[in-house]
């Protein structure tokens, strides 16, 4: 079953692990890939690099932070 727009990401599990896993999956996801403010300049360019490593593409400042959403 390949990716296709309705099932995003989550179209490499195939039937599997049930609808209600697999939309959670693409909410957490969705927060961990997408462009986030950086706390420092408040440019919507921070992007994380690693698990709990958060770099602002704009001013170059990097957090340390929660897994999928970055710092407050």
């Amino acid at each position: 079953m390949g990716r296709k727009k309705k099932v995003g990401a989550a179209g490499r599990f195939g039937p599997r692990y049930g609808l209600r896993v697999r939309r959670e999956f693409l909410k957490v996801e969705e927060k961990r890939k997408g462009w986030h403010r950086c706390p420092a300049c408040e440019q919507k360019r921070l992007r994380r690099e690693a698990v709990g490593i958060w770099r602002c593409r704009y001013c170059g400042a990097k957090f340390a932070g929660p897994a999928y959403e970055p710092p407050a």
